[in-house]
Protein backbone atom coordinates (compact mmCIF):
# COMPACT_ATOMS: atom_id res chain seq x y z
CA UNK A 1 0.00 0.00 0.00
CA UNK A 2 2.87 2.83 0.81
CA UNK A 3 4.51 1.52 -2.17
CA UNK A 4 1.25 2.26 -4.03
CA UNK A 5 1.22 5.82 -2.59
CA UNK A 6 4.52 6.86 -3.14
CA UNK A 7 4.33 5.99 -6.74
CA UNK A 8 0.80 7.77 -6.89
CA UNK A 9 2.33 10.47 -5.53
CA UNK A 10 5.02 10.86 -7.97
CA UNK A 11 3.09 10.16 -10.64
CA UNK A 12 0.98 13.00 -9.62
CA UNK A 13 3.96 15.41 -9.12
CA UNK A 14 4.80 14.58 -12.41
CA UNK A 15 1.90 15.52 -14.32
CA UNK A 16 1.78 18.65 -12.28
CA UNK A 17 4.97 19.60 -13.24
CA UNK A 18 4.49 18.43 -16.95
CA UNK A 19 1.24 20.83 -16.37
CA UNK A 20 3.06 23.67 -15.20
CA UNK A 21 5.45 23.44 -18.33
CA UNK A 22 3.52 22.94 -21.26
CA UNK A 23 0.35 24.97 -19.94
CA UNK A 24 -0.65 27.46 -22.88
CA UNK A 25 -0.46 30.85 -22.77
CA UNK A 26 -3.10 33.22 -23.19
CA UNK A 27 -1.90 36.30 -24.56
CA UNK A 28 -5.35 38.34 -24.32
CA UNK A 29 -5.10 37.29 -20.56
CA UNK A 30 -1.42 38.29 -19.88
CA UNK A 31 -0.85 41.24 -22.16
CA UNK A 32 -1.58 44.00 -19.94
CA UNK A 33 -0.82 47.73 -20.19
CA UNK A 34 1.28 48.23 -16.92
CA UNK A 35 0.29 51.72 -16.84
CA UNK A 36 -3.75 51.13 -16.28
CA UNK A 37 -3.40 47.95 -14.73
CA UNK A 38 -4.66 47.64 -11.19
CA UNK A 39 -2.62 46.49 -8.18
CA UNK A 40 -3.38 42.28 -7.65
CA UNK A 41 -4.57 41.59 -4.14
CA UNK A 42 -1.48 38.93 -4.23
CA UNK A 43 2.19 39.30 -3.57
CA UNK A 44 3.38 37.49 -6.27
CA UNK A 45 4.02 41.06 -8.63
CA UNK A 46 5.97 44.27 -8.50
CA UNK A 47 4.95 47.21 -10.48
CA UNK A 48 6.80 50.13 -12.09
CA UNK A 49 5.47 53.32 -13.16
CA UNK A 50 5.28 56.64 -13.26
CA UNK A 51 2.79 57.14 -10.38
CA UNK A 52 1.28 54.55 -8.10
CA UNK A 53 3.61 51.69 -8.80
CA UNK A 54 5.76 49.61 -6.20
CA UNK A 55 8.48 51.66 -7.73
CA UNK A 56 8.56 55.00 -9.83
CA UNK A 57 9.77 54.83 -13.18
CA UNK A 58 12.82 56.71 -14.85
CA UNK A 59 12.91 58.78 -17.37
CA UNK A 60 15.82 58.17 -20.26
CA UNK A 61 17.10 60.48 -22.16
CA UNK A 62 16.25 58.48 -25.69
CA UNK A 63 13.91 58.22 -27.85
CA UNK A 64 10.97 55.86 -27.30
CA UNK A 65 11.89 53.60 -30.12
CA UNK A 66 15.43 53.46 -28.86
CA UNK A 67 14.34 52.30 -25.24
CA UNK A 68 11.62 49.51 -26.46
CA UNK A 69 14.39 48.22 -28.55
CA UNK A 70 17.24 48.00 -25.66
CA UNK A 71 14.62 46.98 -23.44
CA UNK A 72 13.67 44.13 -25.67
CA UNK A 73 17.11 43.04 -26.04
CA UNK A 74 18.05 43.16 -22.03
CA UNK A 75 14.54 41.36 -21.73
CA UNK A 76 15.94 38.50 -24.43
CA UNK A 77 18.74 38.09 -23.14
CA UNK A 78 17.83 37.72 -19.49
CA UNK A 79 15.43 34.55 -20.84
CA UNK A 80 12.23 35.91 -21.47
CA UNK A 81 10.22 35.64 -25.04
CA UNK A 82 7.70 37.79 -26.41
CA UNK A 83 4.36 36.62 -25.94
CA UNK A 84 2.36 39.63 -26.95
CA UNK A 85 2.42 42.92 -28.13
CA UNK A 86 5.82 43.87 -30.23
CA UNK A 87 8.29 46.42 -29.86
CA UNK A 88 6.85 48.62 -32.70
CA UNK A 89 4.20 49.45 -31.15
CA UNK A 90 5.97 49.49 -27.64
CA UNK A 91 3.95 47.48 -25.81
CA UNK A 92 5.41 44.09 -24.96
CA UNK A 93 4.48 40.84 -22.78
CA UNK A 94 7.57 38.18 -22.21
CA UNK A 95 7.24 35.30 -20.42
CA UNK A 96 9.67 34.13 -18.18
CA UNK A 97 10.36 30.57 -16.46
CA UNK A 98 12.14 29.35 -12.92
CA UNK A 99 15.15 27.29 -13.44
CA UNK A 100 14.11 24.30 -11.90
CA UNK A 101 10.03 23.81 -12.23
CA UNK A 102 9.51 26.32 -15.32
CA UNK A 103 7.12 28.47 -13.22
CA UNK A 104 5.53 31.14 -15.56
CA UNK A 105 5.97 34.64 -14.94
CA UNK A 106 4.46 37.62 -17.20
CA UNK A 107 6.01 41.06 -17.75
CA UNK A 108 4.17 43.37 -19.32
CA UNK A 109 6.36 46.59 -20.80
CA UNK A 110 4.56 49.62 -22.45
CA UNK A 111 7.00 52.55 -23.66
CA UNK A 112 6.25 56.10 -23.95
CA UNK A 113 7.56 59.29 -24.48
CA UNK A 114 7.61 62.02 -21.64
CA UNK A 115 8.89 64.99 -22.48
CA UNK A 116 12.18 64.65 -24.62
CA UNK A 117 12.99 61.54 -23.20
CA UNK A 118 10.94 58.43 -22.73
CA UNK A 119 10.11 56.03 -20.09
CA UNK A 120 8.43 52.73 -19.35
CA UNK A 121 6.04 50.97 -17.46
CA UNK A 122 6.39 47.63 -16.26
CA UNK A 123 4.00 45.17 -14.58
CA UNK A 124 5.75 41.32 -13.82
CA UNK A 125 3.73 39.06 -12.51
CA UNK A 126 3.16 35.02 -11.16
CA UNK A 127 0.73 32.93 -13.10
CA UNK A 128 0.76 30.67 -10.16
CA UNK A 129 0.17 30.93 -6.68
CA UNK A 130 0.23 33.69 -3.79
CA UNK A 131 3.82 34.58 -3.47
CA UNK A 132 7.03 34.92 -5.54
CA UNK A 133 9.47 34.98 -3.28
CA UNK A 134 10.85 38.20 -4.72
CA UNK A 135 11.33 37.31 -7.97
CA UNK A 136 9.49 39.31 -10.43
CA UNK A 137 10.76 42.40 -8.43
CA UNK A 138 14.03 41.26 -8.86
CA UNK A 139 13.48 40.54 -12.81
CA UNK A 140 12.71 44.11 -13.35
CA UNK A 141 15.00 45.73 -10.75
CA UNK A 142 17.63 43.82 -12.96
CA UNK A 143 16.28 44.82 -16.18
CA UNK A 144 16.30 48.93 -14.80
CA UNK A 145 19.89 48.35 -13.87
CA UNK A 146 20.79 46.87 -17.55
CA UNK A 147 18.87 50.14 -19.11
CA UNK A 148 20.31 52.41 -16.87
CA UNK A 149 23.95 51.11 -17.48
CA UNK A 150 23.28 50.98 -21.04
CA UNK A 151 21.40 54.47 -21.53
Amino acid sequence: MIKFLVVAALAGGLVLAAWIRLAPHDPARWHEDPALVSRPKSQNYHLIRLVGGDAIAPIYATAPNVLAQTLDGIARADGATLLAGSVASGHMTYVSRSRIVGFPDYTSVRVERAGVGATFAAFARARFGHSDMGVNRARLERWQAALDATL
